[in-house]
């Protein structure tokens, strides 16, 4: 089934322009609570992927995050420069560059689920336990199509 044609499509009431909206209030509320940890939202990403060891290479946290390489690679440089994490050649491979989180990156990263849940609790305060669960239901459908 087709949802959106060229007559009624309208990119300010579409799905996309909600979704996009919706991900730009989060990370500016995200930026909010994190800002005495002088992270962004979108650097909370890379580094609690990175202390949940679900990633440790550029490649896999661009993959991971959804987010091109380039600016993977700036997002990184300013973690590094912030001693928040360090990069190490692979004694395997020297072409991959590994990362770890400093002590910092790693204070950091404790303190994160501390504050994004007040984040997205005060976002979804007006829904029931029962639309929460489809409210993410559809979202990952959505994420899969």
């Amino acid at each position: 089934m087709k949802f959106y044609t060229k007559d009624n499509y309208d990119p300010t009431t579409s799905v996309g322009f909600a979704l996009s909206k919706a991900r730009n209030v989060i990370l500016a509320e995200m930026d909010l609570v994190m800002k005495d940890l002088d992270i962004s939202g979108q650097q909370m990403g890379i580094i609690l992927s990175m202390a949940r060891n679900v990633a440790s290479t550029p490649f896999e946290l661009s993959k991971l995050l959804e987010i091109d390489t380039g600016l993977m690679t700036r997002m990184l440089d300013k973690l590094e420069q912030q001693d928040i994490l360090a990069r190490t050649r692979s004694v395997e491979d020297r072409r991959m560059v590994n990362l770890q989180l400093t002590e910092k990156g790693r204070h950091i990263a404790t303190e994160i689920p501390k504050r994004a849940p007040e984040v997205l609790n005060k976002r979804l305060e007006n829904f029931s336990n029962e639309e929460f669960l489809e409210f993410r239901r559809l979202l990952t459908k959505f994420l899969r199509a």
